[in-house]
C-alpha cells in the first residue's frame, strides 16, 4: 500500500493505515528534531507531541506537499512555540529576581519601597514603565509618549489610572 492509499485511508478513519504512515515517517521526524534541538529528550518529547498533533489534524492533511513536510512542518511549529514559552519563563524569572532584589536593597536602606514595589510588580508593564518614568525619573508626559510611541493624553491617562490603583493597593495593605 503506498502513502497516498495511507493518507486517503487515515483520512477516513482507519487507525492502523494511520499507525503505518506514522511509523514510516518517525525515523525521519525524530531525526529532523534531533539535528533541530540538539538534544535527545527534547527531540523525543517533540517528536512524540507533533505525532498527537497530526493525529488530531489528519483531516486539514491537503496533500499539497509530501506527507513528511506536512509533519515536519507541524513539528517546526510546536519547537518555535516550546522555544517562546522558554524565553517567557526565562525574561519572568529575570523580573522575578530584580523584584526581590530590589526589596532587598530597599529593606537595606530602611526604604518605605518594598510595599510599593509590590504594587508595582502586579501591574501590566504598559502602566508601570510610564509611572516608574514619570515619579521616578522625571520625563515628562510628552517625553515618555514618544518613548513607548504613544499619544501624551494616553500617557497621563496610564500614569493617573496606575497612581489610584496603586494608592487603592496601599490602602489596603495598611
Amino acid at each position: 500500500m503506498d502513502e497516498k492509499d495511507l493518507i486517503r485511508k487515515a483520512k477516513n478513519g482507519d487507525t492502523i493505515a494511520l499507525s503505518k504512515l506514522l511509523q514510516q515517517n518517525y525515523s525521519f521526524l525524530i531525526k529532523y528534531l534531533m539535528k533541530v534541538t540538539l538534544h535527545p529528550q527534547i527531540a523525543e518529547d517533540l517528536t512524540q507531541e507533533t505525532i498527537m498533533k497530526c493525529i488530531e489534524k489528519i483531516q486539514l492533511y491537503n496533500g499539497e506537499s509530501k506527507f513528511s513536510s506536512w509533519l515536519i512542518t507541524i513539528a517546526t511549529n510546536l519547537f518555535i512555540d516550546q522555544q517562546r514559552r522558554k524565553k517567557r519563563e526565562k525574561n519572568w524569572l529575570e523580573q522575578e529576581q530584580a523584584l526581590r532584589k530590589m526589596k532587598w536593597n530597599a529593606a537595606n536602606m530602611n526604604e518605605e519601597w518594598a510595599d510599593v514595589l509590590d504594587v508595582l510588580a502586579q501591574m501590566n508593564e504598559e502602566i508601570r514603565m510610564p509611572i516608574v518614568l514619570k515619579h521616578y525619573y522625571g520625563y515628562s508626559y510628552e517625553e515618555i509618549g514618544k518613548m513607548m510611541g504613544i499619544a501624551e493624553g494616553t500617557v497621563k491617562s496610564r500614569v493617573s489610572n496606575g497612581l489610584k490603583s496603586v494608592r487603592k493597593e496601599l490602602a489596603e495593605l495598611e
